[in-house]
């Protein structure tokens, strides 16, 4: 039973990587910077090094998910329960091209199963304050940000670049900085030393918004089966390496399907736009995982998207962030009824 906890946790990993790691940089792909192949090589990268440092932020997430909605120590008939919810509706939902929160999965399954097992050890209050507001609260802090960003950045130039000149005064020379704003091609004509364009902050910011998941949610990942007995004869650290190789290697299997979704269905954008929406969702993220607060990476990502149209809501996809929103909305409560049915089984079986 703890061997199979273990190998479902890493098949979990996985699932997580297939669904997730592909939305950091979704914009990349939607706003033609460069093909998804490119992209979702950046993603998995990215998300595996976040994934891999994320034992020096751990200690507050681990802790949060680990006792902080069901304080009563898991048995590995609960964690295995819970495993097999949770990953079998990110799988059926990879499958459907749906963006789900993996956040959103362990708490419901931790509850549905909580509720049979332990019934008064399931801390409400905790659920509320430290899940349910902060997830709530990152959608609406996701889509402002991104919009006000989207706002005093709308004349957003493709290309700075730094010149240096020589100012003639009289018969002295004078070195002369100056910062030229204008198209990548104006800013060659200038012979610039230094030259920063937008799609390199795109870039960037897509890389730290995969840097971010993997900070987030990793931790998550490990604190379902970090109490079982299997674990702990492990190290903390090879099982943390062991699920960071997971998520990667799901997420170079998998990782198109729901990228693609996200960075061609909710919108079209411009290179400006991605790098705004890119940068929201790296900061919160990073944020969330640095402050121990359970952030979904796809609600934070999704707003961020959509916020870059301001109040121009008529080019966002309706379609398209209603499947989202029915994903979002069915999460906790499909993972729940999975996990507790599955609970009951493995139950049934062990008793006989």
């Amino acid at each position: 039973m703890e061997i199979i906890c273990i190998v479902l946790t890493l098949c979990l990993a996985a699932a997580n990587g297939a669904n997730d790691n592909g939305k950091g940089v979704a914009t990349l792909a939607g706003a033609n910077v460069t093909s998804y192949p490119k992209a979702l090589i950046w993603a998995n990268v990215s998300t595996l090094v976040g994934a891999l440092l994320s034992g020096a932020v751990a200690v507050r997430m681990l802790k949060v998910f680990s006792s902080g909605i069901v304080s009563t120590k898991p048995t590995p008939q609960f964690t295995l329960a819970v495993l097999i919810g949770v990953t079998g509706w990110i799988v059926i939902a990879t499958l459907s091209r749906l963006p789900v929160s993996t956040t959103h999965g362990i708490v419901g399954a931790l509850v549905g199963v909580g509720l049979l097992y332990s019934p008064a050890s399931v801390n409400f209050p905790v659920l509320v304050g430290r899940f349910v507001v902060p997830l709530l609260l990152s959608i609406g802090v996701s889509y402002t940000l991104s919009a006000t960003l989207s706002y005093f950045f709308r004349q957003l130039p493709q290309c700075t670049c730094i010149q240096l000149a020589m100012l003639e005064t009289g018969s002295v020379q004078l070195p002369q900085v100056a910062l030229v704003q204008g198209t990548s091609a104006e800013c060659k004509a200038h012979n610039s030393f230094v030259a920063v364009h937008i799609n390199q902050l795109h870039w960037l910011s897509s890389g730290l918004a995969g840097f971010g998941r993997g900070l987030n949610d990793s931790p998550k990942i490990m604190a379902i089966a970090v109490t079982t007995v299997g674990v702990m004869r492990m190290s903390n650290s090879l099982f943390l390496v062991l699920v960071s190789l997971a998520m990667f290697a799901g997420g170079v299997a998998a990782s198109a399907r729901v990228a693609r979704r996200m960075g061609d269905d909710i919108v079209k954008m411009d290179h400006r736009e991605g790098a705004l929406a890119n940068f929201t969702t790296s900061l919160l993220v990073t944020l969330g995982a640095n402050l121990g607060l359970p952030m979904s990476t796809t609600q934070v990502s999704s707003s961020a998207i959509a916020g870059v149209v301001r109040t121009d809501r008529s080019r966002l996809k309706g379609k398209t962030l209603r499947d989202f929103i029915i994903a979002w909305i069915l999460t906790p409560p499909a993972t729940g009824l999975i996990s507790a049915c599955s609970y009951l089984v493995i139950n049934s079986f062990i008793t006989r």
